[in-house]
């Protein structure tokens, strides 16, 4: 037997369950910066798909930065909120000046640091559950426009103006 042989494709989600098992982690130091705030010198890098389905951010930041964002949680974060129903994140940071509301999925983080204590996770983004949600969340298709029954006509409208007053 040889070491080079590539192992067999697993029918088990093992990567998935241990990227899952991770967000736990990362969930939990949320919601301690977020009820507490950051001990000491922690600080947090998290790194995010901004085309992930469910990731919000004002447009400018979208435009800038339409793949994947960094943000940094330390000094100046504000409303920092942990949804574990909807499974995400929001927090209120500035920008040159000018607050901005993220709301970002856990599915869409790809990384997460506290470089105060060298510590770091990488993900892969989840995107079967954003499938599902973009599925749920896909409007219904537009009603079929009705056919005109006869040519169009072309209607004057010098009847409806106002004539100016004669003095």
């Amino acid at each position: 037997m040889s070491d080079d042989a590539s192992p067999a494709p697993s029918l088990i989600p093992y990567e998935r369950w241990t990227d899952d098992a991770l967000r736990e982690v990362v969930l939990r130091a949320l919601e301690l910066a977020s009820t507490e705030g950051l001990p000491g010198e922690h600080h947090y890098y998290l790194t995010f798909r901004t085309d992930h389905p469910g990731t919000k951010l004002p447009g400018h930041l979208k435009a800038r930065y339409p793949q994947e964002m960094t943000i940094v949680l330390q000094h100046q974060f504000e409303a920092l909120q942990v949804d574990r129903d909807a499974d995400l994140f929001s927090v209120r940071l500035y920008f040159g000046g000018v607050p901005a509301t993220l709301v970002v999925p856990m599915g869409a983080l790809t990384g997460f640091a506290d470089p105060s204590v060298r510590y770091g996770l990488r993900f892969q983004p989840s995107l079967e559950a954003a499938a599902a949600q973009e599925e749920a969340e896909e409007p219904p298709p537009p009603p079929a426009k009705a056919e005109p029954e006869g040519p169009a006509q072309v209607v004057s409208l010098d009847a409806f103006r106002r004539r100016p007053a004669r003095d």
